[in-house]
């Protein structure tokens, strides 16, 4: 059977939903409409029952969802029922604070390497993981398994540093950098850019434009 093209709008929306499950989860919410989804989180009713339909519905009519299961086969469809090994390059200011964020081990990525150039800091702990320097990247990369690379050098060594990283295997990256990766690593390389300034931009956007 040909596999199901689901759109890429669909699938930014499930980790919003992930997200939202599991603190209902832990407020001791077992159930749910849609159209409470909807209240909560800004999607209309049959937007959400689509998304679901997707992937094989979930509801049960005049019943709704069942918290637990619903985000259970959510988090499947993400990968969350897996862990992933991630390494963070560049340890500046940015970069060590990712390395202490407990929502990557919280939800199954677990970070099993630190790397940066600055001699000062190679050596320095962070949540019991030794900073190592850049050079050892390669081959730390190809003797262990690595997922997800999460890169927060200066723009002008992410292409380097990246391209390096894919020739050892690695397909999946988190840039933080300004550099536009997607469009010079090779195909069937995944990236998700985190572009912060723009994000502020938008908002100065919105109380620009609230004024007029």
């Amino acid at each position: 059977m040909e596999k199901k093209e689901i759109s890429r709008a669909v699938i930014n929306r499930l980790p919003r939903y992930y997200r939202f499950l599991k603190e209902l989860e832990k407020e001791g919410v077992e159930r749910i409409s849609s159209l409470e989804l909807s209240r909560a989180l800004d999607v209309t009713a049959s937007q959400i029952r689509q998304d679901f339909n997707n992937f094989g519905g979930f509801g049960q009519q005049g019943y709704g969802y069942n918290v637990q299961h619903l985000k259970e086969e959510i988090g499947k469809i993400i990968g969350l029922d897996q862990c992933y090994n991630m390494i963070i390059v560049g340890i500046g200011n940015l970069g060590k604070a990712l390395a202490k964020y407990p929502g990557f081990a919280n939800n199954g990525y677990s970070t099993i390497g630190l790397f940066d150039s600055d001699p000062a800091k190679i050596g320095t702990v962070i949540n019991d993981i030794a900073v190592r320097g850049i050079d050892e990247l390669g081959s730390f990369a190809a003797d262990n398994e690595v997922d997800i690379a999460v890169i927060c050098v200066p723009r002008t060594e992410a292409l380097k540093t990246a391209s390096l990283l894919v020739e050892k295997g690695i397909k999946a990256f988190m840039n933080f950098t300004q550099a536009d990766l997607e469009h010079e690593l090779p195909d069937g390389i995944f990236v998700q850019n985190v572009y912060l300034i723009d994000t502020v931009m938008l908002l100065s956007y919105d109380l620009n434009n609230s004024k007029k």
